[in-house]
């Protein structure tokens, strides 16, 4: 293994299962209690203002002793202000042998210590269906769980967004049923509710005209508890709002667009096209109505208590199926013009 491994990612859940895995590959049985050094950058139980670095520096230039190699391991580490990691930084460059440093930080890329580390595992999973699928049959392939192209897919389209969670499901199959070759059907108990899905998934259904599919995802998008109904709104009131300041703006190009909105210009593209189709009058309807499910969800309107089925409360159902049904048929009418 290199001197020095940075796994790296937004999600904490998947950065520490990574962690977990790193550490037990740099040790490769070598006991614990002699080869390891764990700390954590900010550390709620040491005294207030007492940075963990000169600790984790004691670790590093001290040799090996009875274990042919040390593994030190810094979690947090995006913690560390830039004074900390400098000597860090240092150690990198400049190795003690047979001592390998693992640093976890959850956040960007950017972070400094992950561009020093001589080995970068990065845990961020890309939102389309292909990457999501891949990453379940590799993080599968890794407990020797075996499963087809197809229940991989399966698998990804259930937990959506929700990728964190495919390490431990792994886990739990691989205690289950060894490696033998697994079907849907075998791991759809162990799944759990579906997993929330990318904002432009509903807002992709409704400028579609799909009313149907809109409906779909947004009923999806609030049973994973990970966004609430006005967060809905909140989301589709950006996208109309964009596509409002585009709307006889004379931007004519996904550029001229993207400096306008401030915005990756792929997304400028897609608001621009909305823009040109819908024309003025529709995109004031929609942002009308989109004032009027937020006011219905700030106590405007009442449709009972909580659905016994899926849990969900039945106003805030009712609010969202009805706005974004609304809206793709808006969509739908533009694209027939």
């Amino acid at each position: 293994m290199t001197s020095s491994v940075c796994v790296v990612g937004t999600d904490a859940t998947m950065v520490y299962d990574a962690l977990h895995r790193i550490v037990g590959e740099a040790l490769a049985g070598l006991d614990p209690a002699v080869a390891l050094e764990d700390f954590t950058a900010r550390d709620v139980a040491a005294p207030t203002g007492e940075s963990v670095v000169p600790a984790v520096l004691e670790a590093l230039y001290t040799p090996a002793f009875l274990v042919e190699r040390r593994v030190v391991v810094v979690r947090e580490a995006q913690g560390l202000a830039a004074a900390e990691a400098a000597p860090l930084l240092e150690w990198m460059a400049s190795p003690t042998p047979a001592t390998v440093l693992v640093v976890a930080v959850v956040g960007a890329k950017s972070n400094r210590l992950v561009k020093a580390a001589a080995q970068v595992v990065d845990v961020a999973v890309g939102s389309r269906a292909s990457e999501r699928a891949a990453f379940v049959r590799t993080t599968f392939e890794r407990y020797r769980v075996s499963v087809e192209a197809a229940t991989a897919q399966e698998v990804a389209a259930v937990v959506g967004d929700d990728v964190a969670r495919v390490d431990a499901l792994a886990r739990t199959l691989r205690s289950i049923y060894g490696s033998a070759p697994l079907r849907f059907e075998h791991v759809a108990p162990y799944l759990g509710d579906a997993g929330d899905v990318p904002a432009w998934d509903l807002t992709d259904a409704i400028d579609a005209g799909d009313a149907a599919l809109a409906i779909e995802v947004a009923r999806r998008m609030l049973a994973s508890h990970r966004r609430s109904g006005l967060q809905l709104i909140a989301v589709l009131e950006r996208h109309y709002l964009s596509v409002a300041r585009l709307e006889g703006s004379g931007a004519t190009t996904r550029e001229a667009a993207a400096a306008l909105l401030s915005m990756n210009p792929f997304p400028a593209g897609k608001a621009l096209a909305v823009a040109g189709r819908l024309g003025a009058a529709r995109v004031a309807t929609a942002v009308s109505w989109l004032a009027e499910a937020d006011l219905a969800l700030k106590g405007g309107a009442s449709y009972g208590g909580r659905d016994l089925e899926s849990d969900l409360d039945l106003t805030e159902l009712t609010v969202i199926e009805v706005l974004v049904a609304r809206l793709a048929r808006l969509s739908a009418g533009a694209r027939r013009r």
